[in-house]
């Protein structure tokens, strides 16, 4: 990067941690510290999109629209429908008993088992993705920087250390304002711009994506091994969903600082109808980007530091060769495009469709060649990763943009991991001092003291998550590796609260046993997936998990409850 966009990289992020410390400093009691003061409707909607908006969704989401067109959209088509159930059943509850987590409700309901269950759940799920939401892009940003991978993870960490153990919930919030005016005016402009370089003419790209089913926004297939389809978007997403913000504290946390319920309520349904747009736009890049490389050519792997190693290797030769063979498919591949562009414009339909079997055959021909350089890759080094399309994006932004833009793109993915990850340290934090330290533990000390052990949680668990990426390895791709992790766990969550909103002659015994059948259900159901048992075999996508966790719960709830209560009255 240039002078200029190391300035504009390092100012934003320095500019964010530091305002956000000056603005909260001073001393705070438990409630200031772990709700923050009152905050107004658009300040909460800022706040929990930006703790959604990791740093996965601005690297890993262009680069899923680049391979796979824009169908991921259908995956938030249940969010509004998700909103409106908890600003109607799950709000009113926490406002109503004035709690400091979403598991103090449930001790309320059930018993305290029951909700130190809840909230260890929480704190395994969202302890490893604190861990997975620091790693993600710095794996990235460290390759694409020529950073040591071990300084990117701790940067990023005691980046967000610094403020949300100094300023709590309050410092979160301020910061997630900056952080999304950084992350939205970076990509917009960037999209601006990737439109502006395309060689053809916008409505020319459209034609392109469409014929190439980049632009395959809703799918009616129904498929449970699909994991994006409107079926899955307003079923199991929805789950997800509720899950997610109705009893994720990292979630939950942002709209209790609400000035009122109504102001809580309308910051939550902001956040429904604003990420459908927001993550469209998103993808829209992607296939944009995806244009753009159909006729000016593309790396064979956009991972530079990999191909620069095979540059340097004993497989030199052959990469060159394959390097050559890309670029002769791609030049057949550009000219079949301007073809078909042509046949469009004359409405030959009948050689349009020719023409995009040819390019279909090419981009086969296309893969190949990829997957024979990913091969050489793994001979050169075992340990090599080769998936890459969560460097498409960045790649594209590093070879093409304008100075200062550039550094501009880089803050906006730093900005976005440092904003997810502080709103789950602080949850983490909150969650570990309210329901286990001060509940089961402590449980007659000062103020005082539960601000400051609060403040120690918040470190030891942001410390924990430096540690966890900076041991941790990819898998699959990085924001599906997170709404996997998520699944696992959301469903038996999501399924208690259901069951104690809901299901009022169950207690708590009951719910407590349905929720370790759930849970081990799920773990049985994803360690089997594909592979099935006694003959009989399963492919089930991931996000149907929060549907079978959920209602896994609450059918074992209603079978045991009676069960579980006869045996009591001998």
């Amino acid at each position: 990067m240039s002078t200029l966009d190391w300035i504009v990289l390092f100012f934003t992020l320095l500019f964010i941690a530091v305002y956000g410390v000056y603005k909260t400093r001073g001393k705070k009691d438990l409630n200031s510290y772990l709700r923050g003061k009152n905050s107004n409707w658009w300040t909460i909607g800022l706040s929990i999109m930006a703790t959604q908006a990791s740093a996965i969704t601005f690297l890993s989401t262009p680069g899923q629209a680049y391979e796979d067109g824009m169908r991921f959209i259908q995956f938030y088509f249940g969010l509004p429908l998700a909103m409106i159930i908890i600003s109607v059943s799950f709000i009113p509850i926490y406002y109503k008993l004035k709690v400091y987590t979403a598991y103090e409700y449930l001790e309320n309901r059930f018993d305290l088992k029951t909700r130190t269950l809840t909230a260890l759940l929480f704190i395994i799920q969202r302890g490893l993705a604190a861990g997975i939401t620091i790693y993600a892009p710095a794996i990235i940003l460290s390759t694409l920087l020529g950073w040591n991978l071990t300084f990117t993870n701790i940067f990023i960490g005691c980046l967000v250390i610094l403020y949300t153990v100094s300023g709590g919930t309050e410092a979160v919030s301020i910061t997630q304002k900056q952080q999304m005016a950084v992350m939205m005016g970076g990509m917009v402009l960037a999209g601006i711009i990737v439109i502006q370089l395309l060689p053809i003419s916008f409505q020319e790209a459209l034609h392109v994506a469409g014929k190439m089913d980049k632009l395959n926004v809703v799918s009616f297939e129904f498929d449970l091994a699909d994991r994006y389809n409107i079926w899955s978007g307003m079923t199991a997403a929805v789950f997800l969903f509720l899950s997610y913000f109705g009893s994720d504290q990292s979630q939950v946390q942002r709209y209790l600082s609400g000035q009122t319920l109504t102001q809580s309520r309308m910051g939550l349904i902001m956040n429904g109808f604003l990420k459908i747009p927001m993550q469209f736009v998103i993808l829209f890049i992607g296939v944009m980007v995806f244009v753009f490389y159909q006729f000016i050519q593309p790396p064979v792997i956009f991972n530079q530091v990999q191909t620069e190693k095979l540059k340097n290797s004993a497989y030199a030769s052959q990469f060159e060769a394959l390097e050559n063979q890309y670029k002769a498919n791609f030049e057949s591949g550009k000219l079949a495009y301007q073809d078909m562009l042509g046949a469009i414009e004359s409405e030959e339909t009948d050689r349009v469709d020719l023409i995009q079997g040819q390019i279909r055959a090419i981009k086969t021909e296309q893969n190949e060649i990829r997957d024979e350089v990913k091969a050489l890759i793994v001979e050169n080094d075992p340990a090599a990763e080769t998936r890459d399309t969560d460097y498409v994006f960045m790649r594209f932004v590093m070879d093409y943009l304008p100075k200062g833009l550039v550094g501009l793109l880089f803050a906006v993915i730093f900005s976005a991991a440092m904003s997810s990850s502080s709103s789950e340290l602080n949850a983490l934090g909150s969650t570990s001092t309210i329901d286990l330290y001060k509940r089961s533990i402590k449980k007659d000390a000062s103020d005082a003291h539960y601000v400051i052990s609060s403040k120690a949680f918040t470190a030891f668990w942001g410390l924990g998550a430096i540690l966890f990426a900076t041991y941790a390895s990819l898998f699959e791709n990085l924001i599906q590796a997170v709404n996997l992790l998520g699944s696992l766990f959301y469903g038996t969550i999501l399924g208690i609260f259901i069951v104690g909103f809901f299901m009022k002659w169950v207690k708590g015994r009951a719910v407590f046993i349905a929720a370790l059948l759930s849970q081990a259900l799920i773990l049985f159901i994803h360690f089997r997936n594909g592979t099935g048992i006694l003959g009989f075999v399963w492919d089930i996508g991931f996000l149907w998990y929060n549907a079978v966790g959920c209602i896994a719960v609450m059918l074992f709830a209603a079978i045991l409850q009676p069960l579980v209560r006869q045996k009591a009255k001998f």
